[in-house]
Order: C-alpha cells, then structure tokens, then sequence
C-alpha cells in the first residue's frame, strides 16, 4: 500500500513538473467549513499528493499497532518451535551417544516445545528409553506409536528390536510379520521372515515370500531373481533326496539357466541331466556357468562328464572350456591341469609360469608340487609341499568335500548359501568357514629325496599350483587308458 501512495505522490510531482514546464501555474480554489483557500494547480497538485501519501502511512502505522499482540504470539510461537527443534536434535544425538538420562530430559523438552513435532517426540522418547536400558518404557512408546498409521512401520521394527534383545524369537516374528502384512512395509520385514523360512529350512515358503516381496516391489527384481535361483536349487536338492528326480530336475534346471553364476545349481543340474541321460544339454549348463563364473567344481564336473575317455582325449575336451573364459583365475589353473592330463611337459612349464605371481595356498603348492614331479623334479615337489602345509585354503576349493562331493550342503549350509547369494550375488563357503578341509591338496610323497640345490631353488621359485581330488601324477598315464572318476555331486 506504502508503494502504490508513493506512485500516486511521483504520478502528481510529474503533472506539477508538466506544469511548470508549460508556463501557466493555473488556479486552484478549495471551499470548506466557510474557508476558502486559493492557490496554483501545481501546488493544488502536489498537496493532495503529499495528503494521500501521509494518509497512507497513517493508515499503515495504525494497522501495524493493532496487529502487534498476534505478532508478538506468532515471533514466541516460532521461538518456541526452534527450541523444540534444537531438543529434538539434541535429543537423538544423546540417544545414539547412549546417554540415557540426558536424551530422556530432551524428549521431555521436546514434547513441552515442539508440540507440532509430536512424531519425532514420541521416536524421540523410544529412543531415550531404549538408551536409559528401560526397556518398558521402550515398548510402551513403540506401542503407543501402533495408534498412528504413518508410524505402525517404525513401531514393529522398534517393537521387533526389543524382543530380539530380549530372546523373545517369537514376538520378534510376530512383529516383522506384522509390518511385512502393512499396505506400506520395507526390506527388513522381509529379510526377517526371509531369514526365518530359511533356518528351518522351508524353501518353498521362502520362494513363496520372495515372490509375494517382488509383486509388492519390497525386494528389486535383482534380489529376488538371486534369491528364486538359490531357492530352486534347495528345493532341487531336497526333491532328488527324496526321490523325485523329474521335480527336482525342473526345478534346478530352470535355477542354472536364470542365473548361471549360481555354481551351485550349474553342477547339480548337470548330474541330474546326465542321470537322465542328456549329456549335451548337461555339458551346455556347464558351460554357461563357467562363462559367467568359473569354479573349480565346474571344471571337475565337466571333466567327468565321459568317464571312459582317454587322457589326450580328455585334454583336448579341457581346452573347450579353457577358450571359453581364456582370461579367468581359474581357467590359468585348468591350463596347468590340461598341460598334466596330456603329459604335456613343454605346456606344464607354460602354464605353471603364467601362474607367477599368485599368493601361495593349499590349492597352488599342491598342484606345483604334482607338475614338478611330472617333470621329474622331485626334490622341487617336495619343496612345494613344504610351502603348501602352512598355506591357506582357497575358499572355492572347499566348497568341495574329501569324498569328492560338490557343495554338499546341510541344511544349515543350505540356508546360508541362499541367503549370501540372494543380497550379494556372492557364493557362500560354509565349509571354509568352520574350518573344515576340502580335498586333497598337497600329493603325498614319500620322505626321502636326493641332497640337491634345486630343492631350495624350488622352495623360493613363487610358481603357483591346481589341484584336484585324483591321485598323484596322474597324467603319466598311457594314452590308451581310460580315466575313470565319479561324477561330483551336489547332494546332502
């Protein structure tokens, strides 16, 4: 308003200038009450100009005076709001500090200050109970929350935290169970009956959770796709132990072929292929997993796939999976293998030197050792073996048994391999874990060997070694003969 009577006092200053300018002031003549008071236009003008700026003004200071008690509440209104606001924050940083006391008179404040914050007061005061160690007080804010819709999602969590911290497992499920059934839910409601499908052991719940998760858009579709593979490949697992061998091949084969960097569902729907007695389509499973994640027990089952063949033949059926992933980890210790197999000693010596380089394990110094003494070195053998016997494991390597078995899972294995797999894409090794050996890694030699320099040169050479689950120096034998090994594989 102050801006529009200036206008009209700038408008009336232009018309007296205008005015002016022309030489004729005019005349102005003003009756009132018996007054009468004469004067120019220009100053008649300028005078009802000035008159309707300081009306303006009047009127402007007027209403400011009356309005001054609704400002004075609205300024202590928003100074009371930034002091609830300060003891909100303050107070969720003493909880998480853990001092319990402090938080607990912040909250207080809070709820006194911050009255239009009256969510994040109640979180607030569960919080500050929690980190008092008043874990009654705590429950009884999280369920005080359960009244308020928005906040029913939070409160089972809360409420699922307590009663895991207080060893109540069936409450804990309760409430993940109830905030997963919620119009608007969150990955940790499904991850927690996820979790408890798994430990005991009912796949096809979990599958069905998932896929109920996915439809809700809980789990991204990567997650839950991870998770299906894994999922049908235990429940594979479980049919062929009980004798549905077409079931569980469904099953496992649908699991490889969604997801071939499941090492797991590659072998064991290879064995269920051949037992059915398609070797192609069983060969082709292998491949594709080997594409997408070369491992060890992929190589050992394709291997096996022709148990009659002999030793250059079986060479040769290496070298298919060799150009597969030429530049792989594992495919550098099949070459090692496949140089062995042919009794190629030009191509051992090839091979172990492009190995140069890798840290020494178990796995490495065992096949060292058995390319040496296929070369004839002894004395280099068995300083592999010395470097081999306090060496660690390779995780992979494990993930096969003594007896030969791949990935035989119990269902405690089972469920941790699913679950690994499913938020990481990663393979879980349960038995590298608990510290249980896998094959055999390191040949056994006998003790005595000839004084030789070469020994010493062998124990600090750095070339690394592949091993398998066969016996020592194998590739020595004639062309002719049959290599004959038990298919691996992937059973309880």
């Amino acid at each position: 308003m102050i801006r529009g009577a200036l206008a009209v006092f700038i408008a009336c200053l232009l018309i007296v200038a205008a005015i002016s300018l022309q030489g004729d002031p005019g005349a102005a003549s003003l009756t009132w009450l018996g007054w009468r008071a004469d004067t120019t236009a220009a100053a008649g003008v300028l005078l009802i100009g000035l008159l309707a700026l300081l009306a303006t003004v009047f009127w402007r200071l007027l209403l400011w005076i009356v309005d001054a008690p609704r400002r004075a509440a609205r300024l202590a209104a928003e100074a009371r709001r930034r002091q609830g606001q300060e003891a909100l924050a303050r107070g969720f940083l003493e909880s998480a500090a853990g001092n319990g006391p402090e938080a607990r008179r912040l909250a207080a404040r809070a709820a006194d200050l911050a009255q239009d914050q009256s969510q994040l007061v109640r979180l607030l005061a569960a919080h500050a109970a929690e980190a008092a160690g008043d874990r009654t007080g705590a429950e009884s804010a999280w369920r005080a929350m359960l009244g308020f819709p928005d906040m029913r999602l939070a409160a089972h969590r809360g409420l699922r935290q307590s009663a895991l911290s207080a060893g109540d497992a069936a409450e804990a499920l309760a409430n993940a169970q109830a905030a997963f059934n919620l119009p608007h839910t969150a990955p940790w409601a499904w991850r927690a009956l996820f979790e408890a499908k798994l430990e005991v052991a009912d796949w096809s719940e979990a599958l069905a959770l998932t896929e109920t998760a996915l439809e809700r858009k809980v789990v991204s579709p990567l997650v839950a796709g991870r998770a299906r593979a894994a999922l049908q490949t235990a429940l594979a697992d479980e049919a062929d132990s009980r004798g549905a061998p077409a079931e569980a091949l469904e099953a496992v084969t649908a699991a490889a072929k969604a997801r071939p960097d499941f090492t797991p569902a590659a072998v064991l729907a290879a064995r269920l292929q051949m037992r059915a007695g398609r070797g192609n389509r069983a060969a082709q499973i292998l491949e594709a997993a080997w594409q997408a994640r070369a491992h060890p027990a992929i190589w050992l089952a394709w291997r096996d796939l022709v148990t009659d063949e002999t030793p250059p033949a079986r060479a040769e059926r290496l070298g298919r999976l060799v150009a597969l992933s030429p530049n792989a980890r594992e495919t550098r210790f099949l070459r090692v293998e496949q140089a062995m197999t042919s009794a190629n000693a030009e191509g051992v010596r090839r091979a172990a030197a492009a190995l140069e380089g890798e840290p020494v394990t178990q796995r490495l110094a065992g096949l060292m050792a058995r390319a040496a003494s296929l070369l004839g070195d002894r004395d280099g053998a068995r300083a592999w073996i010395a470097r081999g016997a306090g060496a660690p494991e390779e995780p992979d390597w494990t993930d096969i048994d003594p007896a030969g078995r791949a990935f035989a899972f119990h269902p405690a294995d089972q469920a941790r391999a699913v679950l690994t797999y499913a938020e990481t894409g990663d393979l879980a090794h349960p038995r590298a874990e608990r510290g249980e050996p896998g094959m055999s890694d390191l040949p056994d030699l006998p003790a005595a060997y000839a004084a030789s320099a070469a020994f010493v040169g062998a124990a600090e050479a750095g070339l690394p070694p592949i091993v398998d689950d066969g016996g020592f120096g194998e590739a020595l034998q004639p062309d002719d003969a049959p290599a004959k090994r038990p298919f691996l594989g992937f059973r309880r």
